[in-house]
């Protein structure tokens, strides 16, 4: 199936408030997390690194759900699949190279800890478990701490579809509610959690339709869209910050890399099934979209370009640089490390 765009769709953007210049600007973190995550994969087949995890398919719910987050102001909590959605709100590609390669240099953890696990205290980004599930707590906690010390900001709390059922999305849920937290719960549908199908793990057609049982609004978005997106994840930030409390957004996409570089998708899924998904391809589309917009080619592919040049020396760097130190592992762990207030170690 060719990418088409709808007759008459290249002013979608100004219906939603967008510019041009903040639809090339989403192409091009839609462009660079493709551009990332290939390269992470390749860099693992070619053992320059132990493990990897794409995040191809994904591209457009993150950064159109991301386009509505006040950055430096709202907190965010990601799960590990959220590349581009860290893109977005302040990481480079350096960043994720040095977390990829486990480098001193990682911000996220010095290297100490698994790929993606983004923190960022100046971006407003908390750091996760990489328990499925574990974030949503932990950002219902937040927005009930913004509520109390009345900060005009909201919390944005993400996961894949497998985590909505757990125990902990369900309470983070039911809290959110009751208490009217200014958050918003994203969901990014790819029909897989991790390698159990969606029909073997939850029995709603969407997940949007667990919204009513918190007596919430729930939207379903097309995910391979980075402006539907962005408008259904902007209608529950504009009701959180209107203290109107949750919502639930669903993003439907889809994961075209196996799990992780370890992971055989063959044993649960066809080839012929990844590639009719391919066919909705949200950098393809994006791009067709500013196309059909009146931007040139030309300077779309000098946005590739400028991209690999800027990936490439990324991975250099970040290859150049030490790895942590032995006698490192065990700061932060103990408190120990810590002085306590007169000066004294625990």
């Amino acid at each position: 199936m060719a990418v088409t765009t709808r007759k008459g769709s290249a002013t979608r953007h100004e219906a939603l408030g967008l510019s041009l210049d903040d639809v090339k600007g989403m192409y091009r973190f839609v462009l660079m997390t493709r551009l990332v995550s290939e390269r992470i994969l390749q860099l693992n087949r070619m053992g320059r690194t132990p493990f990897g995890a794409g995040t191809d398919g994904h591209e457009g719910a993150q950064i159109g759900a991301a386009w509505c987050i006040q950055r430096g102001k709202d907190w965010t909590v990601p799960y590990y699949r959220d590349m581009g959605l860290a893109f977005v709100l302040g990481f480079s590609a350096l960043d994720e190279f040095r977390s990829v390669l486990a480098k001193a240099t990682d911000p996220n953890s010095g290297g100490r800890a698994m790929l993606n696990m983004f923190s960022s205290p100046k971006d407003r980004i908390v750091s996760r478990s990489v328990l499925v599930g574990t974030e949503f707590p932990h950002a219902v906690g937040l927005a009930l701490a913004l509520k109390l010390r009345k900060e005009p900001y909201i919390v944005f709390a993400f996961g894949g579809d497998g985590s909505t059922s757990t125990g902990d999305f369900h309470e983070a849920m039911n809290f959110a509610s009751v208490h009217k937290l200014p958050v918003v719960f994203v969901i990014e549908n790819n029909l897989l959690a991790i390698s159990t199908r969606i029909e073997q793990q939850t029995a709603v057609k969407d997940i949007a339709e667990k919204a009513a049982a918190y007596a919430m609004p729930g939207h379903v978005a097309d995910g391979m869209d980075m402006l539907d997106s962005y408008e259904k994840t902007k209608i529950a930030a504009d009701r959180a910050r209107a203290g109107g409390g949750p919502s639930l957004v669903e993003l439907k996409c889809y994961r075209y890399q196996p799990h992780t570089s370890d992971d055989d998708d063959s044993r649960y899924r066809t080839k012929q099934e990844v590639e009719e998904w391919r066919a909705k391809d949200p950098v393809k589309r994006a791009f067709a979209y500013l196309l059909s917009a009146g931007v040139a080619e030309e300077e779309l592919e000098a946005i590739r370009a400028a991209l690999a040049d800027e990936i490439e020396k990324a991975i250099a760097q970040a290859e150049s640089e030490p790895d942590p130190r032995p006698e490192d592992a065990a700061r932060h762990v103990y408190a120990a490390d810590n002085p306590l207030p007169d000066g004294t170690r625990a």
